[in-house]
């Protein structure tokens, strides 16, 4: 009965996106005031019952109601509870429902919190985002129905997927959707401006909070899932550009360009056209990583490849929402009020270059994720592009980039000297010299590119500091002054000085750990002992473990140094029974300036094992710098600038 009502919610939910699409698009244009504010309604309405439908969902996932088909297909009775509820999501039509579910999330916040907005340009936008939860909620409904019951019913269920039985699971996907449909509401306000055929201050003051919250939580997935890839798969990589990494990766580079370009628009009134296309252009990327994930077109851990006509309906609504947003944009943009002008030398101008860098390297990895797709299509030929294309196109990119991101920062709007502003920048410039000077010596100018990188993330990090120093006027007015200064500074620039920093973390770590990760892969006996850097590695035994839906096969490890032992490490190999499969579960070491890592493999003739040593300096601070990233966005919007859904008092009439 609960499943009937799920579906029956769903059923309503399409009615009300319907209704939410249509009627207050009417009565924008009308201005009649009830059909305007039938969007909120419709919006809030649609949420309870999108939620209503998931809770019932993930309530026959944790009672093993298997005449449910996606529960029998994706779940056991001797499954962990948590691996129950996450096994909502770890499939093609729970995972659907999931990205439904954050899709009217947004949309009820707007309803709720939007009460500053125009009501015409409200309307608009929770119409807009209306027209795409009914495109997916008739995906739902009509090609992937997450209720579908079976005549007869099994004792146990298929269980799910084993690589996805890990509590990396509970977070890291909800967070990608977070950040993918987040952008839905800046082409929201996008389509809905160019309805309107105004884009003002106004509109980027609303609009940059929402997409600061798409990019933070998509900030958050892509790290978490960077991690989860490490500690699970057991190949010692972060990052392997794999096509589905990379559908993540590119709504996040045209969601940067997109954040920093919306502040030239509220500042300056400039880049307004720009900032248009790159709303529109972001949400189509987070679209073709939906499609992606679900055509089939590829075979991967991260994806659901699955019947192609649905990733054909998929491509149906890509093409209508992208088309016909780029076709209203052709028609529009000329009516649109363009932005003041501004000098080669100045904000506007490194954040200009700062988005044109952003939107080529978004290219590059589009290329290079769907170029041997294209070729694997045409039937010609099937190619692989792996790093060294990435190493050669999208890195160099990068660099000007890194530049820029601490310079912009210190130069004023509309007009700068370039050598004034590098005046400024003096310590920066010096510990990037020192950092790279110092890898050149040490290493007798072997690693000179290394050098350059580890110049580059002392420039960036020591940069982002450098700009709230100056900020505060730190050491040139008495240290009271420069607290109230810090005091008085909005969160949104700690926010942006900590996103600064944060990408100088990830550079160093990218850098360090590129150049002196070390591996040592080979057969080891109970009681062998080998070496890692400076570091002692023995087997000192190899035992079975049950689990709750699996058997393990667990090796222990002594790690020491100098002889003695300071950690014990456990790393297995799990078998699924009923699912005939294996997984690894790696042993992390980590002081959180280096990682030992450790993978067990499989036993051979003679009585060993293969195991898969790695020495990882710097590794961590992969993840810190990603998480300090996202951090400071978070900060940022508790900033009172983005409190745009809150009315502020009038204090005359307070007075």
């Amino acid at each position: 009965m609960i499943a009937e009502l799920g579906h029956f919610a769903l059923l309503l939910a399409l009615m009300t996106s319907l209704i939410q699409a249509s009627l207050p698009l009417y009565g924008a244009e009308r201005q009649d005031r009830g059909l305007m504010q039938l969007a909120s309604v419709a919006g809030v309405a649609s949420f309870l019952l999108v939620g209503f439908s998931f809770v019932s969902l993930a309530y026959s996932f944790v009672v093993s109601d298997f005449s449910v088909k996606l529960v029998a297909e994706n779940s056991q009775l001797a499954k962990p509870l948590i691996y129950k509820i996450t096994g909502v999501w770890a499939n093609h039509e729970g995972s659907m429902l999931l990205w439904v579910l954050i899709l009217v999330i947004f949309a009820a916040a707007i309803s709720i919190f939007g009460k500053n907005l125009p009501a015409p340009l409200k309307a608009r936008v929770l119409a807009v985002q209306g027209m795409i939860a009914t495109a997916f909620l008739a995906f739902l409904v009509f090609t992937s129905n997450p209720f579908e019951r079976l005549a007869n019913p099994p004792l146990d269920g298929s269980g799910m997927n084993p690589l996805l039985q890990d509590p990396g699971l509970a977070i890291h996907p909800p967070c990608l959707y977070m950040g993918y449909v987040g952008f839905s509401v800046a082409f929201a306000f996008a389509v809905a401006a160019l309805i309107e055929g105004k884009v003002d201050a106004a509109w980027a003051r609303w609009v940059r909070p929402w997409v600061l919250i798409a990019w933070c939580f998509l900030t958050l997935g892509i790290t978490l899932g960077s991690f989860w890839a490490y500690y699970i798969l057991g190949w010692g990589g972060w990052w392997f550009w794999d096509p589905v990494e990379n559908v993540s990766l590119m709504p996040w580079l045209a969601g940067t360009a997109l954040l920093h370009s919306a502040l030239v628009v509220e500042r300056r009134h400039a880049l307004v056209s720009w900032t248009i296309l790159l709303s529109i252009l972001t949400f189509s990327l987070s679209l073709i990583g939906t499609f992606v994930v679900r055509s089939g077109v590829l075979t991967s851990v991260h994806s659901f490849a699955v019947d192609p006509a649905r990733g054909t309906f998929i491509l149906m609504i890509l093409s209508i929402a992208t088309g016909g947003a780029l076709l209203l944009y052709a028609l529009r943009i000329p009516t649109v009020k363009k932005g003041a002008p501004f000098a080669s030398i100045s904000r506007e101008s490194s954040l200009l270059l700062n988005n044109a860098l952003l939107i080529v390297a978004t290219a590059t990895v589009f290329i290079g994720t769907f170029y041997p797709l294209l070729i694997d299509l045409i039937g010609k030929d099937k190619i692989s592009i792996g790093p060294p294309y990435y190493n050669r196109t999208f890195i160099p990119l990068f660099i000007p980039l890194l530049i820029t991101m601490v310079l912009g920062p210190f130069l004023k709007w509309k007009r700068d000297d370039l050598g004034e502003a590098l005046r400024k920048l003096n310590i920066p410039l010096v510990f990037a010299a020192l950092g790279g000077g110092a890898v050149l010596l040490i290493t007798m100018g072997k690693y000179l590119f290394t050098a350059f990188g580890v110049a580059l993330a002392a420039w960036v990090i020591v940069g982002s500091i450098w700009a709230l120093v100056k900020r505060v006027k730190l050491g040139s007015i008495p240290f009271a002054q420069s607290l109230a200064l810090l005091k008085t500074t909005p969160r949104a620039y700690f926010g942006l000085c900590l996103g600064h920093l944060g990408m100088g973390l990830v550079v160093a770590a990218i850098t360090t750990v590129t150049t002196w990760e070390k591996e040592n892969i080979l057969a080891m006996k109970v009681g062998e002992t080998t070496t890692i850097s400076s570091y002692g590695v023995k087997l000192a035994k190899i035992e079975q473990v049950p689990g709750p839906n699996y058997q393990a096969e667990r090796g222990t490890f002594e790690i020491s140094e100098d002889s003695t032992v300071f950690a014990i490490m456990s790393a297995e190999r799990r078998y699924y029974p009923l699912q005939q499969s294996q997984t690894n579960q790696t042993a992390i070491h980590t002081n959180l300036i280096s990682n030992i890592y450790i993978a067990l493999g499989d036993a051979d003739s003679t009585g060993g094992w293969t195991v898969r040593i790695y020495y990882h300096p710097l590794a961590p601070w992969l993840w810190i710098g990603g998480l300090t990233m996202a951090l400071g966005g978070f900060i940022s919007l508790t900033d009172r600038r983005f409190r745009i859904g809150i009315a502020t008092p009038n204090k005359e009439a307070l007075a």
